[in-house]
């Protein structure tokens, strides 16, 4: 029987911008594309390893980050992707599901996650009442979240667990996602 010891960061990034009119990914946030915003979130949390699951590969390295292993896929459904870094996670002890268009997510989240998940099924960070982003899944949830189908994520599922950790922030960013041209805008305007 093999131990799981390694945790690892997903991040989501197989959509495909409809919203957004173009490739919100490569557009610019803070000097480099958006997408590179959410994997260098990736790489500072503690994990051994990062998992991108997209549709077309960006352009890599990401400056001071770890190595990225790439997860092509077709599908732009959410659960697809999802089971996709699921599965690329393999026999990982817990997994950080980050996304790729939610660039403002505070670096220190990841840790306090890690350090407050316990033996719970997941761990999520909190602002206003209200869950955001990264989830930290583990093992005994990657089963469940394989089993997902269609365009969501593992909300539905986390929300009838009682086993759910949840760390409050008084950080907005686990919240705030980019769906539109505006929105970058807005964001950018938070950071200046």
């Amino acid at each position: 029987m093999s131990h799981r010891k390694e945790r690892v960061a997903i991040v989501l990034a197989a959509g495909h911008s409809r919203r957004f009119g173009s490739d919100k990914l490569a557009a610019t946030f803070a000097g480099r594309p958006l997408l590179h915003q959410a994997l260098a979130a990736a790489s500072t949390a503690p994990v051994e390893r990062v998992i991108l699951v997209c549709r077309v590969a960006p352009a890599l390295p990401i400056d001071g980050g770890m190595p990225i292993q790439i997860v092509k896929i077709a599908s732009e459904a959410l659960s697809d992707s999802l089971r996709a870094g699921i599965a690329a996670a393999d026999d990982a002890s817990a997994a950080f599901v980050f996304l790729g268009d939610m660039p403002l997510v505070p670096l220190t989240i990841a840790a306090e996650l890690a350090a407050s998940i316990g033996d719970a099924y997941a761990a999520q960070p909190r602002f206003g009442g209200k869950p955001g982003h990264p989830v930290l899944l583990a093992a005994r949830a990657f089963p469940d979240v394989l089993k997902l189908t269609g365009d969501a994520g593992a909300g539905k599922l986390l929300r009838a667990r009682g086993d759910v950790v949840f760390v409050d922030t008084d950080d907005a960013g686990v919240l705030l996602d980019v769906d539109s041209a505006q929105d970058l805008i807005d964001l950018s305007d938070r950071t200046k």
